[in-house]
């Protein structure tokens, strides 16, 4: 069954904003895979599951890649609400690919900046440019729904 959705800049969104929820997920296994590996369970009973309460523990490498999945949905829940309401806001497709497209490459850079511990400033620079299309749509929904205020 195929579902068509008529309005093009909300199409787009929904391309970008399913990749952001699917990078979501990737890096939470990705988590669950370095608790594995490392032995760092966040509860006692996995723990006790996988060798001892010993390893009911944390773990540098675990605990960052907690960090980036946080630091995700701090960011990517309020661009999927922002981008929704801004895809109603009739802006032309350009603009708002542009907006859907930086966000995305800059969210999938900060999380490689993250768990790859990459020198600084590449992933305050990369959080800092996901923040301009938030920021640039939030304002644009303001300016168009502010005369209905």
């Amino acid at each position: 069954m195929a579902v068509i959705i008529r309005n093009e800049v909300f199409s787009c969104f929904v391309f970008y904003g399913v990749l952001l929820v699917l990078k979501m997920y990737i890096i939470a296994i990705i988590t669950g895979q370095v608790r594995l590996r490392k032995k760092a369970f966040a509860n006692p009973e996995d723990a006790m599951r996988h060798g001892g309460l010993e390893f009911y523990r944390l773990d540098p490498d675990v605990e960052r890649c907690r960090r980036a999945h946080n630091n995700d949905m701090e960011n990517i829940l309020p661009f999927l609400f922002l981008g929704a309401i801004y895809s109603m806001t009739g802006p032309s497709l350009a603009v708002a690919r542009l907006h859907f497209l930086v966000f995305f490459l800059a969210r999938v850079l900060h999380s490689v900046a993250y768990l790859f511990a990459l020198r600084a400033p590449t992933r305050s620079l990369a959080y800092t440019v996901a923040q301009i299309p938030s920021f640039s749509m939030a304002v644009q929904i303001l300016m168009a729904v502010a005369a209905y205020a």
